[in-house]
C-alpha cells in the first residue's frame, strides 16, 4: 500500500508521476440533514443517489459527479467535483466540493445566502485543507490508500500519447501531514486536466458560459431531467432549441510562436478574418507532459469559426493556435 509520499517518476514514461499540492485548488463542505435536497436545488447536476464515501476510502467515479452552479441567467459560476463523504457513518450528510480556490470564498458566500431555514452549513475549508493531486499510469497497480483524516475522490482518466492515465484528488486537514510540492507532477497533472477536455471554472470565467458553450452536457455535466436551479430554464432552452453555436476545443501551440502572447484563462482568441470581435477565450492551459516546448490549452470557440481559416490567440495578429480533436463525442445541440 501507498501512503502519501513522493513516488519516483516512472523511467520508461516521459511523464512525472505521483503526488503534488494543487494550489488552484479549494474545497467546500455543505453539510446538515438538509443538504442534500439544498444542493439538488441549487446545481446543474443531480445529487442524489450518490453513495456515501468514509474518509480514507477513495470514492470511485460511480460516487462522484461533475456539478456547475449557475446564476440566474444561466452563466457558469463555477464548476466543481462532489462526493457525499460524511465525518461518520452516523453524521449527517456532507458534501465535498473541490473546486477552483480563486472562486471558493465567493461560492460559499452565495450558497449561504440560500441556505434560509433548511438545516445546512455552508464552509469554505480551502485555507484549512491541501488539495492535492496524485497521477499514475494505467498499467501500475500503485495501491494508493489515504490517511483516516483523508477524502479523495478518483476523476475520470485521461489518455495521452496511447497511455492511460489516472487521478486521484486528496484533501488533507493542514494539520495533520506536512507536504513538499512536487512541481513535475503538477505540470503532469495540469496538462492531464487539460487533456481531459473537462473545463473547470476560475475567476477570470465566471459568468463567461452557459454550460454547453463548454460541453458539459457531454461530460455528464448537467442532469436535464432533475427539478429547477438557478438559470435551469435557459439551460434547459439552450439544449433543446439548438441555441448554442460555441464549444470547447483543445489546442496547442509552441512557446516559440507565442512571442510573449498570455495563455491565461479569460484570454480572448479571434477568428484571422473577423478583427471586430473575440471567436471565444482561453478555458484553461498547461505545458505538455510529453514536450517541454508545447502548450496546450482548452479554448472556447464560435464553431464556425472552428470550420475554416486561422485561429488566434490575443489578437487577430496574434500567434496560430493548431486546434486537436476532442477525447469524447459531442451530444449534438
Amino acid at each position: 500500500m501507498t501512503t502519501l509520499s513522493k513516488i519516483a517518476p516512472i523511467q520508461e514514461n516521459p511523464a512525472y508521476l505521483g503526488f503534488c499540492k494543487l494550489p488552484e485548488w479549494g474545497l467546500i463542505f455543505v453539510e446538515g440533514p438538509d443538504a442534500s435536497n439544498f444542493l439538488q436545488n441549487q446545481l446543474t447536476n443531480s445529487v442524489l443517489g450518490l453513495a456515501r464515501t468514509s474518509s480514507s476510502v477513495i470514492a470511485p467515479p460511480s460516487a462522484v459527479r461533475l456539478v456547475g452552479y449557475c446564476s440566474p441567467k444561466g452563466r457558469l459560476l463555477a464548476s466543481a467535483w462532489l462526493m457525499l463523504s460524511p465525518q461518520s457513518s452516523s453524521s449527517d450528510d456532507r458534501f465535498a466540493l473541490f473546486l477552483s480556490k480563486d472562486i471558493a470564498a465567493n461560492i460559499a458566500k452565495r450558497l449561504s445566502m440560500y441556505v434560509l431555514r433548511s438545516k445546512v452549513k455552508v464552509v469554505d475549508a480551502s485555507n484549512e485543507w491541501n488539495i492535492l493531486g496524485h497521477c499514475s499510469s494505467g498499467n501500475v497497480n500503485d495501491g494508493l490508500a489515504l490517511d483516516p483524516s483523508q477524502i479523495g475522490l478518483r476523476l475520470p482518466d485521461v489518455k495521452a500519447e496511447g497511455q492511460t492515465y489516472r487521478r486521484v484528488l486528496i484533501a488533507q486537514p493542514k494539520s495533520s501531514i506536512a507536504f513538499d510540492n512536487e512541481n513535475n507532477v503538477l505540470t503532469t497533472w495540469n496538462d492531464l486536466e487539460v487533456l481531459s477536455a473537462i473545463p473547470r471554472i476560475v475567476q477570470a470565467t465566471q459568468e463567461q458560459f452557459v454550460p454547453q458553450m463548454i460541453n458539459f452536457e457531454s461530460v455528464a455535466g448537467i442532469d436535464f431531467k432533475k427539478g429547477c436551479y438557478p438559470g435551469q430554464e435557459i439551460v434547459a432552452r439552450s439544449q433543446y432549441r439548438g441555441a448554442i453555436k460555441r464549444r470547447l476545443s483543445l489546442a496547442h501551440i509552441s512557446k516559440e510562436h507565442l512571442h510573449g502572447a498570455p495563455l491565461n484563462p479569460g484570454v480572448e482568441i479571434f477568428h484571422g478574418d473577423d478583427a471586430s470581435q473575440p471567436a471565444g477565450m482561453v478555458v484553461l492551459s498547461g505545458q505538455n507532459i510529453f514536450d517541454s516546448n508545447r502548450m496546450d490549452l482548452q479554448v472556447e470557440c464560435k464553431s464556425e469559426a472552428l470550420e475554416h481559416g486561422d485561429i488566434r490567440l490575443g489578437s487577430v495578429d496574434g500567434p496560430v493556435l493548431k486546434i486537436d480533436p476532442l477525447p469524447y463525442p459531442l451530444i449534438e445541440i
